[in-house]
């Protein structure tokens, strides 16, 4: 019993020492509006990126038909 104890303090001590670093290998994106568009093309119909009055319409129509539970039920 004992020896299997001492395996397993062992193997943890070693686990322990095995760690990778953790650092940044990139430089960080540099942040854009939200409204500005992904770049990518799965984006909802009827937004266009860049305008910031299309983009918050979006944003209101998905609060009401998506958020509001009220909507859902009745």
């Amino acid at each position: 019993m004992k020896r299997v104890l001492i395996v397993i303090w062992t193997f943890a001590l070693l686990a322990a020492c095995g760690e990778t670093p953790q650092a940044l290998d990139h430089s960080p994106k540099q942040d854009t509006a939200a409204f500005q568009g992904t770049g990518m093309s799965f984006t909802a119909a009827g937004w266009k990126p860049g305008d910031k009055a299309s983009w918050e319409q979006q944003l209101k129509t998905r609060a009401q038909n998506g958020q509001n539970d009220y909507t859902k039920v009745n």
